[in-house]
């Protein structure tokens, strides 16, 4: 994140991948990077997450807390979506406007960013 590692990361590039999510992992991941997602939701989920709304050049469109069972709203420019284990934004200082990149080049399921 802005040109510093920051967390573990999984990528949910593939349709089994986005269907799971964060859904039944323990411990939850660092951090999950949703690709072709504008929008995600926390149902089955127990714990509330951190999400950002990525744009293409990996610039952080909007920031949200995402709460069991609820849904996000897409955003204007948004590609990709991450989320991470609540909390994590503020002590990564990840904020609208932040720049993301994926260390693993986009090519495998887990890498960090």
């Amino acid at each position: 994140m802005d040109g510093r590692d920051v967390a573990d990361l999984l990528v949910a590039d593939t349709w089994a991948r986005r269907a799971r999510g964060m859904l039944a992992r323990t411990p939850l991941p660092d951090a999950m990077w949703f690709v072709g997602e504008t929008t995600v939701h926390g149902v089955g989920m127990t714990r509330s997450l951190d999400v950002a709304l990525i744009d293409r050049e990996g610039r952080v469109v909007a920031t949200t807390v995402l709460r069991p069972f609820g849904v996000t709203r897409p955003r204007r420019g948004a590609v990709d979506v991450l989320e991470a284990p609540r909390g994590s934004f503020d002590s990564w200082r990840l904020t609208v406007g932040s720049t993301l990149a994926r260390g693993d080049g986009g090519a495998a399921p887990a890498g960090g960013f």
